[in-house]
């Protein structure tokens, strides 16, 4: 059974998974790829152009399938090597949340949507995807 998750990360960082056909979550640990299965459905959302600030993005920002069986270690970059899979990313365009709030079930309304996205990477229901994909203009692609 497919499963649809969301994972937070700048788009800065976003760009580079997108380019290298991969994610990376939570600061690169490994729990949160082991628990995902091929065939899986991944949104990023950003909430800003970079990890330390930079100008606010508030959109999901990729979307796209894991292609691989397990998470495997990325190369090593100033002693740091982190998780990642293989995803295969759809072609589609950045949607900003706001207007999704109001309709998207883990947002829980529009005062403490930002709480949920804290949690670096989470499950969301079939329904909440769509209706990302449908706004990101991801077409042709199966849920």
């Amino acid at each position: 059974m497919r499963s649809y998750w969301v994972g937070v990360a700048s788009r800065e960082h976003v760009l580079a998974a997108v380019s290298g056909g991969f994610c990376q979550l939570n600061h690169g640990k490994e729990a949160p790829l082991k628990r995902m299965q091929p065939g899986d459905r991944l949104v990023y959302y950003s909430p800003r152009e970079a990890m330390r600030g930079g100008e606010s993005v508030q959109a999901f920002t990729a979307i796209g399938e894991i292609l691989d069986r397990a998470a495997r270690q990325g190369p090593e970059v100033k002693g740091f090597s982190p998780f990642r899979r293989d995803v295969q990313y759809f072609n589609a365009r950045e949607a900003p949340i706001k207007p999704l709030l109001p309709h998207l079930s883990f947002a829980h309304g529009t005062a403490s949507w930002g709480q949920v996205l804290r949690r670096g990477t989470f499950r969301i229901e079939r329904g909440d995807y769509q209706l990302i994909a449908q706004a990101m203009q991801v077409f042709g692609e199966s849920d």
